[in-house]
């Protein structure tokens, strides 16, 4: 039972013996330290939002880059319509 979780890097051998050094009993610090690592399933780890930052920033930039484009093509369509 008593192992680290390594989604959410919660150590529940380690919680569960800082229960049993506290006077839980076995049984219960263990049913205790696993309903602890289950709360925090689905959580956003610090990872997960670094990760998503990382992909934020690609978006802005692409969007940036895409107005860049943008604008340098209408400049030389509306150049083009003049000239023309």
């Amino acid at each position: 039972m008593a192992s680290i979780d390594t989604d959410s890097g919660f150590d529940t051998l380690a919680h569960a013996q800082r229960l049993k050094a506290a006077g839980v009993e076995d049984k219960q610090a263990e049913v205790h330290a696993a309903a602890a690592r289950d709360s925090q399933a689905g959580l956003a780890t610090k990872a997960d939002l670094e990760r998503l930052a990382t992909k934020a920033d690609l978006y802005r930039a692409l969007w940036i880059q895409t107005g860049v484009i943008a604008g340098i093509v209408g400049v030389i369509v509306g150049a083009m319509v003049k000239f023309l």
